[in-house]
């Protein structure tokens, strides 16, 4: 933390006061109370973020005591943290005192080493539960954008082209590493065009063979090859009027790049044994993680079709790029796995927030979701540590030797369980 906690004592024991003190001043701004109505003027002017209270203020009975305090305490600053400091007579009452809302309690007599530690995952919990807070209170301000999560600048100047580029009719490519969100950004552009009522088509030109990848972008005639045994209508074709997205449109064969030249240049396309042109009035959005322009200059890629493709360019920053946009994500990850999961109460201890803002994300988004939903799933306990999302505490990926089958095992194990 940059700016120090406050803390407040309140006992009655002067020796207590001066001992935690002394021990605590170095670390922490520091205020005591010997009485309730002390502790109370206190708090109007110190506002502390933590208060360790003696339960057993008063010896004279009607007094108010430490119960009566935390009482007040929870009902007037609920963010505070206060942890009651009680002898072995009263442990009932420390125990009644954290049902009633404290952090926690310790038995006198006061080991310093032990109590700095309480106090230090108390102020821990209370930075990451305001820190929650006000992560929530963005989500609800950039969840508007299409499902997209991003505070950084780089993704509001994104933000600002889609706006720019949606109404206008024109060709989109978006660029960007694997796992950044294109398809996202692809249906953002769809959804805030003229022809959002319209279908949207995607497709992944790396993930079908080429020799299928022509039959499904632009359809077949019955009996045109061995197989075909019906008319295949493709998916140009299924988005008329609307918007097709091309991802890793990179990939794409050297001779259905022609095809795709073609379409862009008259709005036409031929199914596989056709005979006549299809008229279509469809947008092309395509997305790529390789450089085009060196795969022009390989030979591997028209540069023709490269620049029919990129009249206009979208670059999409890098999880690495995006500073805290990686805490936001983490939350909302988090939150949608905990509902899906039925999985509440989670939250990231502080070695886990250290491992996610020190590893690289090679996979990005993708990758930072696929590891949140792990984590929720592997949790033991409230909190998710480096382990379950399958990080080391300095971020780098921890070794596992589970396989896909072995996850899932895990997961309906844990699921089986909670039911």
């Amino acid at each position: 933390m940059t700016d120090r906690a406050k803390i407040l004592i309140v006992d009655d024991d002067e020796g207590i006061r001066n001992q935690l003190k002394w021990a605590l001043v170095d670390d922490y701004i520091v205020e005591s109370a010997a009485d309730v109505a002390q502790a109370q003027r206190l708090m109007k002017v110190f506002n502390p973020d933590l208060v360790t209270l003696d339960i057993a203020l008063s010896p004279f009975a009607g007094d108010p005591d430490g119960i009566d305090l935390l009482a007040e305490l929870i009902r007037t600053t609920p963010g505070v943290k206060v942890i009651m400091i009680t002898g072995l007579e009263d442990r009932q009452k420390a125990l009644d005192a954290v049902r009633l809302g404290a952090y926690d309690f310790y038995q006198k007599p006061v080991n310093i080493e032990e109590i700095k530690i309480i106090i230090s995952r108390a102020l821990w919990m209370q930075q990451l539960e305001r820190e929650n807070r006000r992560l929530a209170q963005q989500l609800a301000d950039v969840h508007a954008y299409e499902n997209i999560i991003g505070n950084h600048p780089l993704m509001l100047e994104v933000f600002g082209m889609i706006d720019s580029v949606a109404p206008v009719d024109i060709t989109v490519l978006i660029t960007g590493e694997s796992g950044t969100g294109k398809e996202l950004v692809a249906r953002a552009i769809h959804t805030r065009s003229p022809r959002s009522n319209k279908p949207f088509a995607a497709i992944n030109c790396g993930a079908i063979p080429a020799t299928l990848l022509e039959s499904e972008l632009f359809g077949h005639e019955k009996g045109s090859f061995t197989g075909a045994y019906t008319k295949k209508v493709g998916r140009f074709e299924s988005a008329n009027g609307g918007t097709i997205f091309l991802d890793e449109v990179g990939e794409m064969p050297a001779e259905l790049q022609v095809k795709l030249l073609r379409f862009l240049e008259d709005h036409s396309i031929d199914r596989i044994g056709g005979k006549t042109p299809i008229e279509l009035d469809v947008r092309v959005v395509a997305a790529t993680n390789k450089n085009l322009q060196e795969a022009v200059a390989a030979g591997i890629f028209r540069d023709d079709l490269f620049f029919r493709l990129s009249v206009i360019n979208i670059n999409l920053p890098s999880l690495r790029e995006r500073g805290e946009d990686r805490l936001l994500l983490l939350k909302f990850f988090l939150n949608k796995y905990m509902q899906e999961y039925k999985r509440e109460g989670l939250y990231f201890a502080r070695e886990t927030i250290q491992a996610v803002e020190g590893y690289a994300w090679p996979g990005n988004i993708r990758e930072l979701e696929n590891k949140v939903k792990r984590g929720v799933i592997f949790a033991g306990s409230s909190e998710i540590m480096p382990q379950d999302m399958n990080l080391n505490e300095t971020g780098a990926q921890a070794p596992t030797s589970l396989s896909l089958a072995d996850f899932r095992e895990v997961y309906e194990k844990k699921f089986i369980a909670d039911k």
